[in-house]
């Protein structure tokens, strides 16, 4: 069969090594398999399928430097995980059996205690048996904070194959974003630098485990190893199975384009993500060790760690490249099959030049510059937007309260304020609010905006992330849990002040449990703050995935969600909130409005600001392409996200409703929920399209205060001259 499409030239920065336990490993893991029923009279492999797979090649690839004990003990693990992708899709994808599907996933947490001294259930096939088998031969050797990681990145691997089966059934290709987050849980990636940690004989000390630099090593490897699947696999899994989860695929579909131009844009996808992790690595890392005081030991487990992962990178891809599994015809070894240069098709230079050099070049070489009224979309939210009779008190109150906080002595003063209006905004977010809840949410929503322009500002031109960090720490101080009226103590800036306050008022009256959350959205969103001045310090416009990500938290989305949650706390589990649906249909929403934000703050980021971050500007980076072009891809974006939203409500919660047996009251309370997030889209868009904050008469009069803040650096000195550029026509954007 004609391969679809010719292998793109890939960004491989680093030779894989061969570890020399190969054979061995070889030998152990087939008498293993057989052993676990997994060969012949499975269904499934024979023991020609096995061989020909080659895992432990893979293995050998992907943990060069670990002793042979340990080398065979992760083959089996991918020998698990591989014969678990093929033995589910024989069962139930091909079938579309979703119950039988759901029960046979259910029993397989079972087979990962945390507690050693707790038993297993009797096996009733070979996955069941293998995953007993390797959970009790792995986790003597690790501590209980990795059991707990790896055993959940286990259940994300397994549980969310429901998400591909669904999607099977209804013949529905994902949206971008939604693949990127669904693909990591899927395809197992989370759960290889698991494994990493212990081939390596390291763990990542527990205090950073959940930093954002960890994080970003950890997702970028799995968006690195899932985009380099998805290119070798695509003829096997989309014209052969019938998959519909394959990045190829995806972005055929959504870019409109032909397979070999998919193929290209994937490829430049998984190289953005390889380069993020290098940047993340280099620049992130590093200042997280001095920063959280990590002892000598484990500074070197990161480090140990990091290199585990890059050689999984290096590895793996070297493995696609010989696998009978994947689409690898005519790929060039070198010219040589000899095993002595197996390894060294990443030697090859032209993988440093051409396509990732242009990408690394232009990220990093932006010049702002004047680009005139923007282009806005039809903004076509099918949600009503209603209004809270209380909207003229919350103005009045909250601009008295931004007075009394000190919000108003420095880069505001009380007409800017009122000509944003955050009144209208919370008005809209939530129609129903007494007028003490929408007081509130409009200081919030006042105090989180004064945060996001004060950070540029006091931070940004003088490249002070020390002083950032610094300013986080105290208004972290001001958010105490066990008391949270004594957080006014500490607070001595507006900013501290103002958010002290909120916190005792908001606080207060919640549970420890909603306190804690409610910090945590305030927490990610500082951190947020931090990453956007990493960025403007280098200079460099972010990774698609990472800026769509990070998004989310700069536009305060997980706050102001938060805060939704209030009127409902204990309606509804903490398992519901966490399910994968409502997760979906969340960042579906939060996407959708972070969208709407970009366009209409286009020309005032990129002309007025000379900011990085904004959706437009990182599509015309990262396709090389023009604004109108790069305009068109955001909104079809922001379609896709509001479609996906739809999606799940209409397909996705009732089975919500049905896997965790909620009561007419939980549903009616879901629903309600449901409702309020379709409030907060109609009263976002509702606000930008009433705010004085974008038109060219704001920022025009605004010009010279935004100069006080403006970056400084190589190619920013265009930003600061086009805010003083004579108007060439009146703007669209009102």
């Amino acid at each position: 069969m004609a391969q679809p499409f010719v292998l793109p030239d890939f960004y491989v920065p680093h030779p894989a090594r061969l570890n020399p336990h190969v054979d061995e490993a070889r030998r152990h893991t087939r008498g293993w398999a057989r052993g676990m029923g997994m060969l012949e009279g499975s269904g499934i492999w024979e023991e020609s399928d096995l061989e020909a797979h080659d895992y432990a090649l893979l293995c050998a690839y992907t943990h060069p430097d670990c002793d042979a004990e340990a080398l065979s003990l992760v083959t089996d693990w991918y020998v698990w995980v591989f014969f678990f992708d093929d033995h589910f899709l024989e069962i139930f994808k091909r079938t579309q059996d979703r119950a039988g599907g759901k029960a046979y996933l259910d029993r397989l947490p079972a087979f990962m205690p945390l507690d050693r001294n707790h038993g297993t259930p009797e096996p009733t096939n070979p996955v069941e048996a293998g995953l007993a088998d390797l959970w009790a031969r792995t986790v003597p050797s690790m501590s209980s904070a990795w059991r707990a990681r790896f055993a959940e990145a286990t259940e994300n691997l397994l549980n969310e194959s429901m998400w591909e089966l669904s999607n099977i059934n209804e013949g529905r290709i994902a949206n971008p974003v939604e693949y990127i987050e669904m693909r990591r849980k899927v395809g197992g990636a989370p759960w290889s630098a698991g494994l990493v940690e212990y081939a390596a004989g390291v763990e990542v000390p527990e205090p950073v485990a959940g930093s954002r630099p960890l994080r970003v090593l950890r997702d970028t490897f799995s968006d690195g190893v899932h985009l380099r699947n998805d290119l070798f696999s695509y003829q096997r899994e989309v014209e052969d199975e019938g998959e519909l989860s394959n990045g190829v695929l995806v972005l055929e579909t959504f870019l409109g384009c032909t397979t070999q131009e998919a193929a290209e844009a994937v490829n430049d996808l998984l190289t953005s993500r390889v380069q993020q992790f290098e940047n993340t690595a280099l620049t992130e890392v590093p200042a997280l060790c001095a920063e959280k005081g990590l002892s000598p030991a484990g500074c070197a487990a990161i480090a140990a760690y990091t290199k585990g992962l890059q050689d999984w990178q290096s590895g793996g891809h070297e493995w696609h490249m010989r696998s009978s599994r994947y689409m690898n015809e005519g790929v060039d070894l070198n010219g040589s099959p000899d095993a002595a240069v197996l390894g060294t098709s990443a030697l090859d230079i032209r993988t440093l030049f051409g396509r990732p050099a242009a990408a690394r070049l232009r990220s990093l070489t932006h010049v702002p510059c004047k680009v005139g009224p923007s282009w806005l979309p039809d903004f076509d939210l099918p949600f009503a937007l209603s209004l809270s009779p209380h909207l003229e008190n919350a103005r009045r109150r909250s601009i008295a309260w931004a007075g009394r906080m000190g919000l108003l002595n420095g880069i505001w003063d009380e007409a800017k304020l009122a000509g944003f209006d955050f009144a209208l905004c919370s008005a809209g977010i939530d129609p129903d609010a007494t007028p003490e809840e929408l007081e509130l949410s409009t200081e919030w929503l006042t105090w989180g905006t004064y945060g996001d322009d004060y950070y540029p500002s006091a931070f940004g031109r003088p490249r002070d992330l020390a002083g950032a960090k610094r300013c986080n720490e105290r208004l972290r101080a001001c958010m105490p849990v066990d008391a949270p009226e004594t957080g006014a103590a500490v607070a001595v800036a507006p900013l501290e002040r103002g958010l002290a306050d909120l916190w005792a008022r908001t606080a207060g009256p919640m549970s420890p449990g909603a306190r804690g959350a409610l910090r945590t959205a305030v927490d990610v969103m500082l951190e947020s703050w931090l990453w956007e001045l990493h960025n403007q310090a280098q200079h460099r416009v972010p990774d698609p995935v990472d800026y769509i990500e990070m998004r989310r938290h700069t536009f305060g989305s997980e706050l102001t969600m938060s805060l939704a949650r209030l009127r409902r706390e204990g309606q509804l589990s903490p398992e519901i909130y966490a399910s994968g649906p409502v997760r979906s249909l969340e960042n579906a929403a939060m996407d959708y409005a972070c969208l709407v934000n970009d366009f209409f703050s286009y020309r005032k980021e990129i002309e007025f600001e000379g900011e990085v971050h904004n959706a437009v500007l990182v599509v015309r980076t990262f396709f090389d392409c023009d604004h109108p072009t790069a305009a068109a891809i955001a909104d079809d974006l922001m379609r896709s996200r509001l479609r996906q939203f739809l999606h799940v409500k209409e397909h996705e919660l009732p089975l919500v409703h049905e896997d965790f047996g909620m009561d007419k009251e939980s549903r009616t309370a879901l629903d309600a929920y449901v409702g309020e997030l379709e409030d907060w889209l109609a009263g976002i868009l509702n606000w930008h399209r009433k705010v004085r904050r974008y038109r060219e008469e704001d920022l025009r009069s605004g010009a010279a205060a935004r100069l006080l803040g403006a970056p400084t650096g190589l190619g920013t000195s265009a930003a600061r001259l086009a805010s003083l550029l004579p108007a060439r026509r009146t703007a669209v954007v009102v």
